[in-house]
């Protein structure tokens, strides 16, 4: 499953809906933990252990040994330290619904360090779920952390989180096929679009680009702006223009013709485009949001100082480079690009000039974290959103 598949923001199912509900404070017990509650005894020194959950397909690989992670594995012989990597994230909710009864009743998780989407990485912050780093221990983070990435609204300073891999919500074309050029989001409503082009149907993943559409700063939208893109939206849905919504299965869309244009992730583009050169990716002139997927160390995890250490080990520059040129997602490290330019192998070389992994000047000029949505908010706007999108 994409680690960026179809995501339901009310909640994954009934577990992790009841969850959400206390997690949000719907007449039940708050379940906030203060921070003085949230540490626990760190055997790192002793006990030369880390357990790292991540999404599938998120880590380099060797390509004649699946098991092995080359960049895992120069930090465990580097460091000594027995990492237990497990690929057990597969949707943001479900995760949330896993692990949030153990954090709510002040339980270990088991986990040491853990990556999810900064939508949900917000509400565990407000939730105080998870520690604050210790970045004297982190300078590698302090140095390279891309600027842009460095104070989004919910955690200002990113004292929590620390982006392991980050990626631009856009739009997706096949210039040769709609025999045009798509500079603006307007332009994906053109009369020769009409039925021609999808929308992603999670709420978080879609709608920073659709306010981005109607002049809206997403850094600081209001709930007048919400709803006046959902009104846009519905007539676009009721006039049969916007074909259907989807999660990551507007690749395949795409690469068949059905659909000549679509909201899309930079990482996918960048699959699509090996297969069809005429596959174009746009960050519209008005902007498009700037996202991460991030690590966390949750409350009471063991390992911290361990878990510290390896997220400062992959924001080397020379680590975050070989970890860019395998997940092709935009890296977190802008100083990687000159590690990769100065590859003899051509290949290599060649990813550190695609603007999808190091964007260019002009486009990072475009490039905006949004605004998340807050626990008091996400109700009232899911259930909107969900009716446009079926959900």
């Amino acid at each position: 499953m994409s680690r960026r598949a179809l995501l339901r923001t009310l909640g994954g199912g009934a577990t992790a809906a009841a969850v959400a509900a206390l997690a949000t404070g719907c007449g039940v017990p708050a379940a906030y933990i203060a921070p003085d509650e949230r540490g626990a005894a760190d055997r790192s020194r002793t006990d030369r252990k880390l357990a790292f959950a991540n999404w599938p397909l998120y880590i380099d690989t060797d390509d004649k040994n699946k098991t092995r992670r080359p960049t895992l594995d120069a930090f465990e012989k580097r460091t000594g330290i027995d990492v237990r990597y497990t690929e057990e994230i597969n949707d943001n909710d479900e995760f949330f619904g896993k692990i949030s009864p153990s954090l709510m009743n002040h339980q270990e998780t088991g986990r040491d360090l853990i990556v999810i989407s900064d939508w949900m990485c917000a509400r565990f912050v407000r939730l105080g779920w998870v520690q604050e780093m210790d970045r004297a221990r982190q300078p590698n983070v302090t140095k390279h952390l891309d600027p842009l990435l460095r104070s989004p609204h919910f955690d200002r300073g990113r004292k929590f989180t620390v982006p392991w891999q980050s990626g631009i919500t856009g739009i997706a074309y096949n210039k040769k096929r709609l025999g045009r050029e798509i500079k603006h989001v307007s332009d994906l409503w053109a009369d020769d679009l009409k039925g021609r082009v999808t929308l992603l149907s999670g709420l978080d993943e879609a709608f920073g680009l659709l306010m981005q559409g109607d002049g809206v700063d997403i850094t600081q939208w209001t709930a007048d702006d919400f709803h006046r893109m959902c009104d846009r939206v519905e007539k676009l849905v009721d006039s049969h223009h916007v074909r259907r919504f989807t999660g990551n299965d507007y690749i395949k869309d795409l690469s068949s013709g059905d659909v000549l244009a679509c909201q899309a992730y930079s990482g996918d583009v960048i699959q699509l485009q090996a297969d069809d050169p005429d596959i174009e990716f746009v960050v519209p002139e008005e902007g498009a949001e700037l996202w991460a997927e991030s690590l966390m160390v949750p409350n009471l995890a063991r390992h911290k100082l361990n878990a510290e250490r390896l997220i400062d080990y992959y924001y080397e520059p020379e680590v975050a480079a070989e970890l860019a040129a395998w997940v092709n997602y935009v890296c977190p490290v802008p100083a990687a690009r000159d590690i990769l330019a100065s590859s003899k192998d051509e290949e290599l070389a060649a990813l550190a000039e695609d603007p999808l992994i190091f964007p260019d000047d002009a486009m990072r000029k475009r490039l905006v974290i949004a605004r998340d949505i807050t626990s008091g908010e996400r109700t009232e706007f899911a259930k909107r959103w969900n009716s446009l999108a079926g959900l």
